[in-house]
């Protein structure tokens, strides 16, 4: 995908999103983020969006203004379906008057920031989707060519170099000699082999052998690791080798979790 079917995504995502939470309980608990109310979920993933385009739209190259510029959701649930509606469609905007080229802070190092907030947008919204589904009663449906994209999204951001030195925490959790873990989904083109290093985590987008291999619908693999569905509740995973390092790494995944 490129950037402007990202925004396409993200503004279709964040409709039904939208959909779903507008006039529900503001203080109805989010079971897949234990910390957070509904409406802190509401609040993040429109703040969230507001943020990025500040970035994008002024081109920032480092974020303090844009943290600055916080504004949260509007109180009233009502108010939900239109204020969400409206980030998404200024963030579509801010991304359409630039280019991948065009200069924008970009926390992973790797000095691509308007495909990175492109991507990291989409991102955001799946999975905070599955987040709206569990508050609100709604089935969680994701097209496995997204679900593909999202995991990507996911894995390539928390084993980046700006990851890797912003949180130590996961560093050092995450630290090791050389464990592999495969990922692949099995209803559309998407696999990934992660390797534990003393500095970082590699990963590389390939099939192989490995200390682990995880494998199943994309949907199921993306919830599983970001940690929106246990692995008990995802029977159709299958796990072959070292299920006890796929636990230890699903029990780091605690990025944006509440």
């Amino acid at each position: 995908m490129n950037t402007s079917a990202y925004l396409d995504a993200v503004v279709e995502q964040t409709k039904t999103f939208a959909e779903w939470v507008d006039g529900k309980d503001a203080s109805a608990p989010v079971p897949t983020c234990p910390e957070w109310t509904l409406a802190d979920l509401v609040d993040h993933v429109g703040s969230v969006q507001r943020m990025v385009t500040m970035l994008v739209s002024d081109r920032m190259a480092e974020p303090s203004k844009a943290f600055e510029g916080y504004v949260p959701a509007p109180t009233d649930s009502a108010e939900w379906g239109a204020w969400l509606t409206g980030t998404a469609a200024e963030a579509q905007q801010a991304f359409s008057s630039v280019d991948d080229t065009t200069p924008v802070w970009d926390p992973s190092g790797a000095a691509a920031g308007v495909p990175f907030w492109s991507r990291r947008l989409f991102g955001e919204v799946c999975v905070h989707r599955a987040d709206a589904a569990a508050t609100v009663g709604k089935p969680y449906e994701l097209a496995p060519e997204y679900a593909v994209e999202a995991i990507e999204d996911w894995l390539d951001t928390l084993t980046s170099q700006g990851y890797w030195e912003n949180r130590p925490d996961f560093a050092e959790g995450m630290r090791g000699d050389g464990q592999t873990l495969h990922f692949h989904a099995t209803d559309a083109a998407g696999e990934w082999l992660a390797r534990r290093q003393p500095d970082r985590v590699a990963l590389e987008r390939t099939h192989g052998e490995a200390d682990v291999t995880v494998s199943g619908h994309a949907s199921d693999l993306l919830l599983v690791i970001s940690r929106r569905s246990p692995l008990s509740a995802v029977p159709g995973l299958d796990i072959q080798g070292e299920r006890a390092l796929f636990e230890h790494w699903v029990g780091h995944m605690d990025w944006v979790t509440g």
